[in-house]
């Protein structure tokens, strides 16, 4: 990173106001991984992708939301997307998940949201499916949903969460930048002992290693001994799942990595991508533990192999070949990363259900972040 720059964030930072959320983790320089981000360092670079977020905060027992990430912005039932499926550790409730990894595609909206409102979710998406125009005798809706807890900070029992508000977050999905932090489904978790959330990152591939764009979307809720770009942050603040020798809850929370790709991939190197998004989370420090439910989905935009409804034609094979897929496999590990420090960076402190969850002290670790990278390598262009 560049040292004026990351004194003058500093100052910044130190000056703002304890909730204040910091800037992205890029924009204070702390780089990620060798490969270069798209334009956005999000999701939505990927062309067509959109997020809608719905964020529900009701004085301080409620701290809740969805999120809807949607392949394209047409009749996703009738254009499906190829998608591969991973639960790494399925201390979890992912609706749809099966069917998904049975046919290898994605029919309605991505849905994240908090463990006992997934079923509001699934009724949005199924609702929202179901009245798209071209979908009037469509009688099977496989809605995919998937969630973490959120009951530290929410009142989780009272399943705030309604059909409404989900669907409010399918149809204000856009392109362009995502809110991140303690926004959407990520309004009531916690990473790490600290504000965890929604973050995003994306990498695009360079010409000679296919020139592909890859995003992620994460919702951040697990624990661990947090590591920031190779730093042990959790150990130097003496905050982590083991401190002073106690086994981590049994209820430590849970990840979603949503992957979205303009390469043209089958289900099966879709699924293959999806795994490796793991890389990026254990790179965090976590070790998914019992109690985490840890779930990746990716999908592929790309026309080429977009699964047409009722189209005569029969569905075009066209996929990379295995040996190209190790620039993708390396670019969803770092923005992977990258989307939860950038979870961890935005998030707020926030007074809650069952107590007060500090934001990250971005202003404190800085220097450590600065000090662990000096004459590092500069991401490939």
């Amino acid at each position: 990173m560049i040292l004026s720059k990351a004194i003058a964030a500093l100052g910044l930072l130190a000056a703002a106001s304890h909730a204040a959320p910091a800037e992205r983790a890029r924009d204070i320089g702390v780089v990620i991984g060798v490969l270069p981000p798209g334009p956005l360092n999000s999701i939505t670079d990927v062309d067509g992708v959109e997020v809608g977020h719905i964020t529900i905060e009701e004085g301080k027992d409620i701290h809740t939301g969805v999120t809807a990430v949607l392949p394209h912005g047409g009749n996703v039932f009738r254009s499906r997307v190829p998608a591969g499926f991973v639960a790494f550790n399925a201390f979890g409730k992912f609706a749809g998940s099966t069917q998904v990894a049975e046919l290898g595609e994605v029919e309605t909206p991505i849905l994240l949201t908090n463990t006992l409102n997934v079923s509001e979710a699934a009724a949005a998406a199924i609702e929202w499916t179901l009245g798209q125009p071209g979908n009037e005798a469509v009688r099977s809706v496989n809605a995919v949903v998937g969630e973490t807890n959120d009951g530290e900070l929410n009142d989780i029992r009272r399943r705030r969460v309604t059909i409404a508000d989900a669907r409010r977050a399918i149809e204000g999905a856009k392109g362009g930048k995502v809110e991140e932090g303690s926004v959407g489904a990520g309004t009531g978790t916690v990473a790490f002992g600290f504000k965890g959330g929604i973050g995003t990152a994306s990498r695009r591939l360079p010409t000679a290693m296919g020139g592909w764009t890859l995003g992620v979307l994460v919702q951040s809720n697990y624990g661990g001994v947090l590591n920031i770009a190779g730093v042990p942050v959790g150990i130097k603040l003496g905050r982590h799942a083991f401190a002073g020798g106690r086994a981590p809850d049994t209820a430590d929370g849970s990840v979603v990595v949503v992957i979205a790709t303009d390469a043209p991939l089958s289900d099966r190197n879709l699924r293959r991508i999806a795994e490796r998004a793991f890389i990026g989370i254990g790179r965090t420090g976590s070790s998914f533990s019992n109690g985490s439910g840890d779930y990746a989905i990716a999908f592929s935009t790309n026309a080429a192999v977009r699964r047409e409804e009722g189209s005569a034609a029969t569905a075009r094979i066209d996929d990379l070949r295995n040996e190209q897929l190790s620039p993708l496999f390396q670019a969803v590990a770092e923005a992977t990363e990258e989307a939860v420090i950038n979870s961890l960076f935005a998030g707020k402190t926030v007074e809650g259900h069952r107590g007060r969850v500090e934001r990250l002290p971005v202003e404190r670790i800085l220097p450590w972040l600065n000090a662990s990278d000096q004459g590092a390598a500069q991401p490939t262009r």
